[in-house]
């Protein structure tokens, strides 16, 4: 299993640029590229599961201290 890297404010923003851009994909019926975003999928499963894989290759972790 993956270490969590993704702090709770991280994950909060994630989450919702991830819902805002599903819902623009369901709100813009009519747009060409509608596809795009679909890319709200990403953001919002890296905040749900609190892993992000291009964090760990970069080795970058936002979660607090662990004591």
């Amino acid at each position: 299993m993956l270490a969590k890297n993704v702090g709770t404010i991280d994950r909060a923003l994630r989450i919702i640029v991830g819902l805002a851009l599903i819902l623009g994909f369901f709100l813009n019926p009519e747009g060409a590229l509608r596809w795009l975003y679909l890319i709200g999928i990403v953001p919002l499963a890296t905040g749900i599961f609190g892993t992000c894989g291009l964090y760990s290759l970069l080795g970058i972790n936002t979660c607090g201290l662990r004591k």
